[in-house]
């Protein structure tokens, strides 16, 4: 059996980073874990780094602001998956610079959660943010640097406000098996240079479909409020009051959230496409050993 890559996961204290760094860890690669020597003081993160140590992963510290951090970090691994939120998408710009710089990665993953760039219908406000997305798969093939863009997405949890008229499939994913495809694909050439998707179909639901297989769960119903795509749209303009040029990344401004949200929930990007050969690739025809966990 071949030997197993060194992976290297960027953002791995992040809500689905460290479900990357266990799977890695349990699929048995040498896992690095980049972490900022800052965690330490907060609590909860200090106990998520405290745990990758009992799997027996190698906690590096460093920053993705910190070149030279960044630099070494890299060199010591294989692959580098990036998890990084949305926040700092546009700086993965500075983990490309250190691949090419390095000259030693095999695969980089660059942190793609949510839609695919290439397949929405997304308003003015979304583009922009799915944007940057594009701008860094753009960098990284101008640079030939190998790369799988994973497209996956974690479901919605809170209140019964539907968008549009609710019966559009949304694509719905655990976080542990969102880390158990990255961790699969890292060593398969099938997954090279392409886009891998997770879209089991048993865990393709409408909003509609949500809402009753959670009041059956709990037997009790809940009013369900109704927001038309209209009215989805007046709310956009309404809070249209930051401009792309001037977009404060420590702020999300509502506007490009709900235009994110109109983009899945209303005109249903996620499923709105078939997955041909010559763009992607479905995890569970890849990966028919991986048991998913379903909505139900």
């Amino acid at each position: 059996m071949a030997e197993k890559s060194r992976v290297l996961v960027i953002g791995s204290t992040g809500c689905i980073g460290k479900f990357i760094v266990e799977a890695s860890a349990k699929f048995g690669h040498p896992t690095f874990a980049l972490v900022r020597e800052s965690i330490l003081s907060d609590p909860a993160k200090a106990n998520i780094a405290e745990g990758f140590k009992s799997l027996g992963v190698n906690l590096v510290y460093g920053d993705i602001y910190d070149q030279e951090s960044l630099l070494t970090a890299i060199k010591q691994v294989d692959v580098v998956i990036s998890a990084v939120g949305q926040t700092q998408v546009e700086i993965q710009d500075r983990i490309v610079a250190a691949i090419k710089a390095a000259g030693n990665i095999k695969r980089f993953f660059p942190s793609e959660i949510g839609n695919d760039v290439d397949c929405v219908h997304a308003l003015e406000s979304a583009k922009a943010l799915l944007a940057i997305k594009a701008k860094i798969r753009c960098l990284v093939e101008a640079e030939g640097i190998p790369y799988t863009y994973l497209k996956a997405t974690v479901p919605p949890r809170d209140k019964v406000v539907i968008l549009g008229d609710g019966n559009v499939k949304v694509v719905n994913n655990e976080e542990d098996d969102i880390g158990t495809y990255n961790i699969k694909a890292v060593d398969d050439p099938r997954t090279l240079n392409t886009t891998l998707y997770i879209r089991p179909p048993a865990n393709a639901y409408s909003m509609n479909d949500l809402v009753s297989l959670w009041e059956r769960k709990i037997g009790k119903t809940r009013e369900q409020v109704y927001v038309p795509e209209e009215q989805v749209l007046k709310n956009i303009q309404a809070c249209e009051i930051i401009s792309i040029s001037s977009f404060d990344w420590s702020a999300f401004p509502l506007n490009h959230m709900l235009a994110i949200y109109h983009s899945i929930f209303v005109k249903g990007d996620q499923t709105s496409f078939e997955i041909e050969p010559s763009f992607g690739v479905e995890a569970l025809e890849l990966y028919p050993d991986v048991k998913c966990a379903t909505v139900d």
